[in-house]
């Protein structure tokens, strides 16, 4: 029988890393002593106007998962609620902390601030904070240059092996995780993806074995799009799987392909190569927010603060988030949106544009809704992607999708509609993405379903008006000059790094050219 080990322990507290493959801090941790893995639920955290109950129940998924491989180890995670200063110090008055140990973490304002206090905590009553990376972002990053190459030996390590086992620790209590509504999150979302370690390599492996197959050509549309992409976006914010080892499975596939000269074999690499790209992008706008993190809250470029109005329309944000714009492929991708958290990413664009541009929406009152909609909210990701798709960095070329294109181009049939807008059930396929065009459309439009809110073709061409004009003015392209040495990306290619016990007489394989103009959030 195992002699449970008194205190003082490490604490190890858990954020958006929650597995314990691939865990460095754990295992760097456990060689030391007895350690206390903590997660804290912090009621202030999901009062945030950015969170959202499809959220927390895909994080209380995975916390069951990531408490099922700590037990195994010998010592159960340990969940606490409160105010993270609070609750780590009453755990240091109660049984003594030696040190505490996490992964950086690339949140909201809110994380930040709170990491901010927990760091004056802990130099206030001596204790260590070792924290590391877990991707590829950078704290107190002072270049861009070299980024890229970093990213690609960070890679290339080897996987993190799982401790032996953690010495259990003796009068350690838990208390039950909360259900959504415990946190005042009322939040529908039926469809939503669920949760937990074991779900998420169970899409990593489906991906690579089959259905990422078609990833290159199928991922725009939000049909093909659900299946064909990886689907792994909420499973890398919230750490069940990491990006190393997302990466590694990628290449290992990749190699595995490599003698196939089949069409079949040729298009499947093509189509890895390119999601292989995009892991190096999930990390490169991350680091955005990291370096500069009032892109949360201001436009990035100075010369383009102030142009939209402060407060948004209530009539014309609710008609946007409910789906009920009168533009049938825009109102069936917010509410798939709002019923399953997922949107693929062409679309996220789209509905962005639409709500930036033809409704001249504050890019900040549209992020927030849809940081809550979506299960793979990630921050770093979402508002540097959020000021891009609104034209607000002054670095990126100025996108207005029109949501009657997109329609044709993405859902040709009209099936992904009729999923989603069941009113227009009797628009004939012909007029259904443009249902006013119906000589017999009396009756539906305007009583059934939703007349148009705004002219597409009008509100397209005052937008752009309104951009270049601000785009014109003196010293603005001074200023994009510093955002993009700032922040930009110092190549357009990207390479495919190996992992560290890899021939070094391999040779390394370009990956897609395309530079990542399109959201990011859903790989």
């Amino acid at each position: 029988m195992k002699r449970r080990v008194a205190v003082p322990v490490d604490i190890l507290w858990f954020k958006r890393d929650l597995r314990v493959q691939d865990h460095r801090l754990l295992a760097a941790a456990a060689l030391g002593g007895p350690v206390l893995p903590l997660y804290i639920v912090e009621p202030d955290l999901w009062r945030q106007p950015d969170a959202s109950g499809r959220q927390w129940e895909f994080i209380r998924e995975s916390l069951a998962d990531l408490d099922q491989d700590l037990t195994r180890l010998g010592q159960p995670l340990v969940v606490r609620m409160g105010d993270a200063v609070e609750v780590l110090e009453a755990l240091r008055r109660g049984f003594g902390v030696r040190a505490l140990w996490s992964h950086e973490e690339t949140g909201n304002s809110f994380t930040f601030a709170r990491d901010r206090a927990v760091a004056a905590w802990a130099r206030q009553h001596g204790l260590p904070w070792h924290e590391l990376p877990q991707n590829g972002v950078r704290r107190r990053l002072t270049t861009r240059d070299g980024w890229a190459t970093r990213w690609d030996r960070l890679m290339a390590e080897p996987v993190t092996p799982v401790p032996r086992a953690l010495a259990p620790v003796s009068r350690w209590t838990s208390r039950e995780l909360p259900a959504a509504r415990d946190l005042g999150l009322v939040d529908s979302c039926p469809d939503r993806q669920r949760g937990g370690r074991r779900t998420g390599l169970d899409r990593l492996a489906s991906f690579l074995s089959d259905r990422g197959r078609q990833y290159r050509t199928a991922m725009s549309s939000p049909l093909s799009g659900a299946t064909s992409c990886s689907r792994l976006s909420p499973h890398l914010a919230f750490g069940t799987v990491s990006l190393r080892e997302t990466a590694q499975a990628t290449w290992a596939r990749l190699r595995e392909l490599k003698g196939d000269n089949s069409p079949d074999a040729r298009a499947f690499r093509s189509s890895l190569i390119s999601f292989s790209g995009r892991l190096h992008w999930h990390c490169h706008f991350i680091q955005k927010l990291e370096s500069e993190p009032e892109i949360e809250f201001r436009e990035l470029h100075p010369l383009l603060r102030g142009m939209r109005p402060e407060r948004a329309d209530a009539a014309l944000l609710a008609a946007w988030a409910r789906g009920e714009t009168g533009y049938p492929f825009l109102d069936a991708c917010m509410r798939s949106l709002n019923a399953t958290g997922w949107l693929n990413f062409r679309m996220r664009a789209m509905v962005v544009s639409f709500a930036s541009y033809n409704l001249w929406l504050p890019w900040r009152a549209t992020g927030l809704h849809l940081a809550r909609q979506f299960t793979d909210y990630e921050p770093g990701i979402h508002w540097p992607q959020i000021q891009m798709q609104s034209g607000t960095t002054g670095i990126n070329a100025i996108r207005m999708y029109s949501v009657i294109k997109q329609g044709y181009d993405q859902d040709p049939i009209g099936a992904f509609v009729r999923r989603w807008v069941p009113e227009l059930a009797d628009i004939p396929d012909a007029y259904l993405h443009e249902p006013w065009t119906w000589d017999q459309a009396v009756g539906i439009i305007g009583a059934r379903y939703p007349s148009r809110i705004v002219e597409l073709r009008s509100s397209t061409s005052a937008a752009k008006d309104r951009i270049y004009a601000a785009r014109r003015a003196a010293k603005f392209q001074e200023s994009a000059a510093r955002i993009q040495d700032k922040h930009g990306s110092r190549r357009s290619g990207l390479t495919l790094p190996q992992p560290a016990n890899h021939s070094r007489g391999s040779r390394r394989k370009p990956a897609s050219r395309r530079r990542a103009r399109q959201l990011v959030l859903d790989l």
